[in-house]
């Protein structure tokens, strides 16, 4: 299993409307290396989900339950989404602050390469963080 960190500017798509969704498919997604991670995620990866810009959290933990294909919001070929589906929601976020001052997260992703929107982890780096929020 791997594991993951999407981001999402909860104004256009938040953590309480994929719970009322159910289900997404995470598109937008138009740089290179982040497209690399989408095609690299693989069903049953878990994936933690960051509210950017605004709160700057991490809030929840979703799962990949289709593996990538096309975006349907393009006809450009070089893009793909995966389907996502919420799995819980952390007792407590974990702000960006909390990860930056964590020793044991100093070298994350989503420290060392801010701008990414989505990411791998180190499952030992998923694990601090849910364990930060629970």
């Amino acid at each position: 299993m791997n594991y993951w960190l999407v981001k999402s500017e909860p104004h256009k798509y938040s953590w309480e409307k994929f719970n009322e969704d159910g289900l997404t498919f995470w598109d937008g997604v138009r740089n290179y290396q982040a497209r690399n991670n989408l095609r690299d995620m693989k069903e049953g990866d878990l994936v933690l989900f960051y509210h950017s810009n605004e709160g700057k959290e991490v809030v929840g933990i979703a799962k990949v339950v289709k593996e990538s294909y096309q975006d349907p919001t393009t006809t450009d070929p070089n893009w793909l989404v995966v389907d996502l589906s919420p799995v819980e929601t952390l007792k407590k976020p974990v702000t960006l602050e909390q990860i930056k001052a964590d020793e044991r997260l100093k070298d994350i992703g989503l420290v060392r390469q801010g701008r990414l929107s989505v990411m791998g982890m180190k499952r030992e780096e998923f694990d601090r963080i849910v364990e930060l929020g629970s």
